[in-house]
């Protein structure tokens, strides 16, 4: 009997944490223009580069991505764990990411290198600017509090993106100033780290959101998830905390992170390519 969790952590420890898998969803809206019947969006979250320790384990991640052959790729934060140069082995791997209508991404708590001492506000904020670099290095399009318009034979859908905003984290994104120049009658998908600001802030606010993707979470890395139960210890800490929950026909989808951090590993909770379909809902 304790052969079985002794093996389970040897199996968390050196394969889990690169056994990726994809989670399919097909979701169905009212307001979705018709040319965008069809249209797939892949998520990653949570890359965290700076615990990668296997290269040829994350190109099978990445092929798998790429595998996909989605309209739209999303990367929805933590790109590094602290330091903007940890991304900086692996930009050649995760630049292969390519999509017909592009790669946007935005930027997660740990991406603001708040968890360690600087020698100065400047290389603080240094470090920033060049983790920004990086994004634009991988062909990413980072979003910080802007829209842009995903155009499509004569039709749009508005994608936003918006920085960390987190209960009990920083909380510097302004979904307001994201949200400038959108028709509120527009379809709009918004890339927001943290499911918290999902919970506080876009599921009731003015303008309605369709999707909400994030991440952040990991799922704890740890867990149960069979057909009829689901749990992880990070239940306790969050409301939504992996897949998809609904509000008032809004959407939020929590990835459970393509990457890992603090424990070297991952058990039940397995590493998230996400692929979500967008339909029109038949009358």
């Amino acid at each position: 009997m304790a052969a079985i969790p002794f093996a389970s952590m040897l199996y968390a420890m050196f394969r889990g944490k690169y056994d990726y898998r994809v989670h399919r969803q097909t979701l169905y809206f009212d307001n979705l223009p018709e040319a965008f019947e069809g249209f797939k969006i892949t998520q990653i979250s949570d890359v965290h580069s700076g615990s990668f320790d296997n290269r040829a384990a994350v190109q099978r991640g990445i092929d798998l991505i790429k595998a996909q052959k989605a309209d739209l790729f999303v990367f929805t934060g933590d790109l590094v764990n602290n330091v903007a140069n940890e991304i900086t082995p692996y930009i050649d791997m995760f630049s292969q990411i390519k999509a017909p209508y592009g790669q946007f991404s935005i930027l997660g708590n740990h991406d603001y290198g708040d968890y360690i001492k600087w020698d100065s506000a400047k290389a603080k904020a240094d470090n920033l600017q060049e983790l920004k670099n990086q994004h634009q290095k991988l062909g990413y399009h980072l979003m910080l509090d802007k829209n842009v318009r995903i155009s499509k034979d004569n039709q749009h859908i508005v994608l936003i993106g918006v920085q960390n905003w987190g209960r009990g984290f920083i909380q510097i994104g302004n979904l307001d100033n994201a949200l400038n120049g959108v028709n509120p009658n527009d379809f709009k998908v918004l890339l927001s780290h943290d499911p918290t600001h999902w919970e506080e802030k876009v599921r009731y606010h003015k303008v309605p959101v369709q999707l909400t993707l994030s991440g952040h979470t990991h799922g704890a890395q740890f867990g149960v998830e069979t057909a009829g139960f689901r749990w992880s210890p990070v239940q306790y800490r969050y409301l939504d905390w992996a897949g998809l929950v609904s509000q008032n026909n809004r959407y939020l989808y929590v990835n459970r992170g393509f990457g890992f951090l603090a424990f070297s590993g991952r058990l039940g909770i397995w590493p998230e390519i996400t692929v979500i379909t967008l339909k029109r809902k038949v009358a």
